[in-house]
């Protein structure tokens, strides 16, 4: 395998919960008007700010937590149901379901990424994906290098003060000034503002949503706590040896 292609696995694997590049994206349509989340009211602004000016800490999984929300897919206009669970630094995500058009999960277990798509429109590859090597630690080391955008407030209910954070990869790694640059796959991370390890909104966008014409797909949380919830490897990935782009990319 190349670097490049290498290292375009790793991205995708490391935006699990995890990327996306679209600084203007309409939020999505599946959630309505509530899940505005650049749209802060005036006598909110404070609460907004609410912690001080000092920069907060970046995103951190953590070792255990259960959640659960919907995935959105605004251009295909699909909402499905979406859970997101963690035990003893093992993580799952599963979007949809055998009733869904789009039913998908998302796994690091044991120190190693598996995707496996089950359903998705004109999709007809249903292969597991394992890349080795990809874990909580590395996903977390890279978030800890994700950009600080401001301190927001979703418009849901019940509305969510965070912290928006900006994490990806930009490649070929060049100086500043006029150069040729590939915005590979990045992601607009929403977090707790008094819980930085609690995930409340992801905004993924890149190489890692092949899938989708547009590129971008949605992870809304209703519920995050910490509490250990269910991961389980599929059968279709206890095998798996092949290392690549999985199943159309890692939507972590």
């Amino acid at each position: 395998m190349g670097r490049t292609r290498r290292r375009r696995t790793v991205v995708s694997a490391a935006l699990a919960a995890v990327a996306a590049v679209i600084v203007t994206a309409a939020p999505p349509e599946g959630a309505g008007a509530a899940t505005r989340t650049a749209t802060t009211p005036p006598d909110e602004t404070a609460a907004a700010k609410g912690h001080g000016a000092k920069e907060p800490r970046p995103p951190r999984l953590p070792r255990d937590f259960s959640g659960k929300g919907k995935w959105v897919v605004r251009d295909l206009g699909i909402t499905v149901p979406f859970r997101w669970r963690g035990r003893n630094g093992d993580s799952q995500m599963i979007a949809g379901g055998p009733q869904y058009p789009i039913w998908f999960t998302n796994l690091i277990y044991r120190g190693d990424l598996y995707t496996l798509t089950y359903k998705w429109p004109n999709l007809r590859d249903h292969t597991c994906s394992k890349i080795p090597g990809l874990g909580l630690s590395e996903l977390n080391g890279f978030l800890k290098r994700s950009r600080f955008v401001g301190r927001e407030i979703l418009q849901r209910n019940p509305r969510r003060h965070v912290n928006h954070w900006r994490a990806g990869v930009v490649l070929p790694k060049l100086p500043p000034g006029k150069f040729l640059r590939l915005p590979l796959a990045l992601g607009d991370i929403y977090v707790d503002q008094r819980d930085r390890g609690r995930f409340w909104q992801v905004l993924q966008f890149g190489v890692q949503n092949l899938y989708d014409p547009e590129l971008d797909e949605w992870a809304m949380m209703d519920t995050f706590d910490r509490k250990p919830g269910k991961v389980t490897l599929p059968r279709e990935c206890a095998d798996a040896t092949n290392v690549g782009t999985a199943s159309g990319g890692s939507r972590r």
